[in-house]
């Protein structure tokens, strides 16, 4: 398996678990809120139930941020290889791996240290479209595209 299959693969597995740990957490939420609502009245009871209420949207909306980084990485085809950077790709710019993907935590695979950066990020979106030897900075470090995968 190579690299690119392998991030993508912990991605996936990553994000999974998110949704799982979210899904279970407004399972919970929902579960008090129910048995709450048959041994309670007043208004403490109804302040605890506003605020289950407004954490359950919260956990929600966190919710549907993973899936739609999920909906992304399951587009992305790890076979593919580019020769200009797209959604997918995988860059050594200097010593930086970046997996053009979806705004995720920093991984170390192989030990090589990967940043997933979204294409609408400042760093994504100034190196779609790139090719090879394409030269960029970051604040006042230059890099330049060694790799495209």
């Amino acid at each position: 398996m190579n690299l690119k299959n392998k991030i993508l693969q912990h991605h996936q597995l990553l994000l999974q678990d998110k949704i799982d740990v979210f899904r279970d957490m407004i399972s919970g939420l929902t579960e008090d809120a129910q048995n709450d609502a048959k041994g309670s009245a007043g208004d403490k009871h109804e302040t605890a139930l506003s605020m289950m209420h407004l954490e359950q949207e919260k956990l929600n909306y966190k919710l549907q941020e993973i899936l739609q980084q999920k909906v992304i990485l399951d587009k992305i085809d790890a076979s593919i290889k580019h020769s200009k950077i797209a959604v997918g790709s995988l860059v050594q710019a200097n010593d930086m791996w970046l997996f053009v993907s979806a705004a995720l935590p920093k991984i170390t695979m192989d030990n090589i240290t990967i940043i997933a950066v979204s294409p609408q990020s400042p760093l994504g979106s100034k190196l779609i479209g790139k090719e090879l030897g394409f030269e960029f900075e970051i604040g006042v470090t230059k890099y330049s595209i060694h790799s495209i995968l």
